[in-house]
């Protein structure tokens, strides 16, 4: 108990060194808690408060940014899906409109190939009724000069019968 007591008078002695006066300490003590309460009331709890509001708004906005970040991913994948399958339809589009012309471009070139084949035809019919009427025609000069001829080498003036004879007979050597 004695180093106690020791203690305490080191301790006033020290406090009458530095100058303590223990009424203003006491005051200033009160004064100090009266102070530290009315901040902590007034002014530290709204302060945490809104300190707290602050840090779970912010919270909030992180997971938001995330969900958000998240969603734009889905998005995009769902974009690129859709530009891979409007690929894709496309590409069979533009596959069916190649076939369509190929087959459009054989139908044609089959009507081109008949179209001339009957002009080809026609022509030939032509060509040949050409031909038929130019023999038939060569004919009928042939018998008239073998009928001038034989008339201006017997010298006898030919009846129309005779002239139909010859003409005919003349007609079937040159057919033979």
């Amino acid at each position: 108990m004695q180093s106690s007591v020791l203690f305490a008078n080191a301790a006033t002695d020290i406090a009458n060194q530095f100058g303590l006066d223990t009424p203003h300490f006491v005051a200033q003590v009160v004064s100090f808690c009266i102070v530290t309460f009315l901040l902590h009331r007034f002014a530290y709890k709204p302060i945490l408060s809104v300190l707290e509001e602050r840090r779970q708004r912010i919270a909030e906005s992180l997971a938001n940014a995330e969900k958000i970040k998240q969603e734009l991913a889905t998005a995009q994948a769902k974009a690129q899906e859709i530009l891979n399958q409007a690929n894709g339809q496309a590409n069979k589009f533009i596959e069916e409109a190649r076939q369509s012309a190929a087959k459009v471009l054989e139908q044609e070139s089959q009507k081109a190939i008949a179209t001339a084949n009957d002009i080809i035809a026609k022509a030939r019919q032509a060509s040949e009724a050409e031909l038929a009427r130019m023999k038939t025609e060569l004919r009928r000069e042939v018998g008239r000069l073998v009928v001038a001829t034989t008339a201006k080498v017997t010298g006898k003036i030919l009846t129309t019968d005779d002239q139909h004879r010859l003409a005919e007979e003349t007609n079937r050597q040159l057919a033979a």
